[in-house]
């Protein structure tokens, strides 16, 4: 039974920096209210009159966040959707124009038709250790930036960017320190997962505080899905008589690129992922798929330790 056979409540909210617009659908009416405290608090008063089923809201670098959150913790499935995903769903039904309400009814139906899983929505500490990790991505891109520029740069300047490195150099190692400093005062689990992560040959700190940030969903849902949503699962590109390479795309940058270093590191020090590696390359693979496939494999491993509490073990590993 579809969402709309269901007949429950779904709720659509196109979220901006200063407003939520909300739309309910099947009835009614839309309204507008501030993106802050008082108006999400607004917002579950209102809920809470007809529980929705679902609410959706588009992943808006992170505005969505307080909305989300709070709508989760009281108890309503939510569900975070891709952008791409919803504005491709408004043009298939033919809503070609785009304004704020627009959107939010675009949502609400997208909640009635596709029918979402809801999202696991990171915790506050989650969210703080997600910020500090954007930041030290942030200071690595500004290095490598730097650093191209003191290679090119006339000698009157070397010295001037000679000294924003050295002390960017320092903002990352303070970066680190914040790192270490909001696992250590964890209340959650927080440490423990990243002990439990950190087991396995070739998870380093970064991608295992990087997991636990970035990926919630770890250890919830199964590995096929998860590998969809870093962006690791291969996707059919067949049509009639014809059959496509396979490709990945889209998923999570950030956890991504973690897991790619992870992975390469893994090739090399870890036994199974060394031996899996090797015979995808005996096999004719080429290096880069090679690569992906272990990726995968990798954070399919992760997934089920989470998911199963136990740290890495060859043996168990091992057994079929």
């Amino acid at each position: 039974m579809n969402a709309t056979q269901q007949g429950g409540v779904r709720v659509g909210i196109d979220v901006s920096k200063r407003t939520l617009d909300v739309c309910l659908l099947p009835d009614g009416e839309p309204f507008v209210l501030p993106n802050d405290q008082e108006g999400v608090e607004e917002l579950l008063s209102r809920l809470e009159d007809s529980p929705p089923e679902l609410v959706v809201l588009e992943a808006t670098g992170r505005y969505e966040r307080l909305a989300a959150t709070s709508i989760a913790a009281a108890g309503i499935p939510v569900a975070v959707v891709n952008p791409r995903q919803a504005r491709d769903f408004a043009k298939a039904i033919g809503r070609l124009a785009k304004t704020d309400r627009i959107d939010a009814f675009v949502l609400a139906r997208f909640a009635h038709a596709v029918d979402p899983s809801a999202s696991v929505i990171p915790d506050e500490e989650a969210s703080a250790l997600q910020a500090i990790l954007a930041r030290r991505r942030q200071i690595l891109s500004m290095l490598v930036a730097e650093n191209n520029r003191f290679q090119m740069a006339p000698k009157p300047l070397q010295k001037r960017i000679r000294a924003h490195v050295e002390w960017l150099g320092k903002e990352l190692s303070r970066t680190d320190g914040d790192l270490d400093e909001a696992i250590e005062a964890s209340t959650t689990c927080i440490k423990e997962n990243e002990a439990l992560l950190k087991s396995v040959p070739g998870v380093g700190p970064i991608l295992a505080r990087t997991l636990l940030a970035e990926l919630p969903e770890l250890g919830e849902i199964t590995h096929k899905r998860l590998c969809a949503l870093v962006g690791v699962a291969p996707f059919n590109r067949d049509s009639g008589q014809s059959r496509g390479k396979r490709e990945v795309w889209g998923g999570r940058a950030p956890v991504r690129a973690a897991l790619y270093m992870g992975a390469l590191v893994a090739t090399r020090h870890n036994p199974i992922l060394k031996e899996f590696y090797e015979r995808l390359l005996a096999a004719g693979k080429p290096k880069k798929v090679a690569l992906v496939a272990c990726m995968r494999k990798l954070l399919s491993i992760l997934n089920a330790m989470m998911r199963d509490r136990v740290p890495w073990h060859l043996a168990h590993l091992r057994t079929p």
